[in-house]
């Protein structure tokens, strides 16, 4: 197989959450670990950091390795999900994963991924673990794909465990209050290995000091530690938390013996996109009419993102808006402004959202505007209807961004 068609197969054979939703999601570890023991064990030959969490998990994951690049160590990266190329989800010191490496993982391996019917994010974790081993990165920052302790990464051992906050998403699987999804995300929390959360609130907390205390593990609360303010090539006003929880990380390794300045941690935060090539993260796309797109797609990062929209200055706005066909829109609709026009569209993958049925939803909460049954389609009339002072924002999912990035 070439590379389109590797990929091709990668996305089609088998069921990949972020696409088809919940019918890829498996309740357990196993076949990772049988994935795993195939593999000779990959997971083992390097050292990592786990990162989970709601919001910012993505943001702070680069921002890792971006500082971890600048003290001179190799350092691979496994995010999701990707925006434009399936490459980006694997990195070592900011360089996609060679096409023929993906390539030949998957030819290598295709029987055994068939014959026990791995999950896509279960194979991608194969490969990227795989791939860390062979290039012997010095560390690893490991993302969590969903959750945390059913995760497929989660058969780590990391120098450092990472959960960012606790938010209400995917909550078909990770339950319905603060304390269910805590205690999933508080999975990634291994014996003795110490933690860093980055926001509490107090259901969440007590699930992460008693899972803590239980596994014997130092717990750092970052939004309780004063930190200096660091300068940042990521523009949104969320990422001060975002920050703040990277830094404490990184004093828990300095505490551990690595090599790790403080003008690393500086240069590492200020080019952060451009060490690893993170987008999407209120990035603006261009100046005149300004146009800012966001990942942001659940109620705690929504709120954020569009504050600071409203804050911004402009005539008038416009808003490009596509969603996933499980997302709760009466908790993330109230959070949008009515005095905006709206652009309503679906997302090209199968759990988007029909645009009428988003336009129609949006209506009862004050939201009007055209239906279009493309992003493109939207975004060119924005352009189109937009004056030089005003601004467009294109949200809503992580989908809508991929396509106009």
């Amino acid at each position: 197989m070439n590379y389109q068609q590797t990929i091709a197969w990668l996305f089609t054979q088998l069921p990949m959450y972020q696409r088809v939703g919940k019918t890829a999601f498996k309740k357990d570890l196993s076949n990772t670990l049988k994935l795993s023991k195939h593999l000779n064990n990959p997971e083992q030959n390097f050292k990592s950091i786990h990162v989970a969490g709601t919001n910012g998990k993505g943001s702070v994951s680069h921002m890792l390795a971006s500082v971890l690049q600048e003290a001179g160590y190799k350092v691979g990266l496994y995010t999701s999900p990707h925006l434009k190329d399936f490459r980006e989800r694997i990195k070592v010191n900011g360089q996609m994963i060679a096409e023929e490496k993906v390539i030949s993982f998957v030819t290598n391996n295709k029987f055994f991924l068939e014959e026990n019917k791995l999950s896509f994010f279960e194979m991608t974790v194969g490969l990227a673990f795989d791939y860390f081993s062979k290039q012997k990165v010095d560390i690893a920052v490991i993302e969590v794909g969903l959750g945390g302790r059913l995760d497929s990464t989660n058969i780590i051992t990391p120098e450092v465990s990472v959960i960012t906050n606790i938010g209400f998403d995917h909550t078909a699987f990770l339950g319905n209050t603060y304390t269910e999804i805590a205690s999933e995300k508080a999975g990634i929390i291994k014996p003795n290995i110490p933690v860093v959360i980055g926001e509490t609130v107090p259901d969440t907390k007590k699930v992460f000091q008693k899972i803590a205390s239980e596994k014997d593990a130092f717990i750092t609360f970052a939004e309780n530690e004063t930190i200096s303010e660091y300068e940042s090539d990521l523009k949104g006003i969320y990422q001060q938390k975002n920050k703040k929880t990277a830094v404490c990380a990184l004093k828990v390794f300095q505490e551990n013996g690595w090599h790790i300045s403080e003008e690393n941690i500086c240069k590492g935060i200020l080019n952060t996109v451009k060490n690893t090539g993170l987008q999407g993260r209120y990035q603006t796309l261009q100046k005149s009419p300004r146009v800012i797109c966001d990942t942001a797609h659940n109620k705690e990062g929504l709120a954020l993102v569009l504050q600071q929209i409203q804050e911004e200055p402009y005539e008038n706005l416009h808003i490009v808006l596509g969603v996933v066909n499980d997302k709760d829109l009466d908790s993330i609709l109230p959070l949008f402004p009515i005095q905006a026009t709206y652009y309503f569209c679906k997302p090209d993958v199968p759990r988007g959202l029909e645009a009428s049925i988003l336009a129609n939803t949006a209506k009862e909460f004050g939201l009007t505007g055209m239906t279009f049954n493309s992003i493109n389609k939207a975004y060119a009339s924005a352009l189109e209807n937009a004056s030089e002072n005003d601004l467009i924002y294109i949200g809503g999912s992580t989908f809508t961004v991929a396509e106009v990035v």
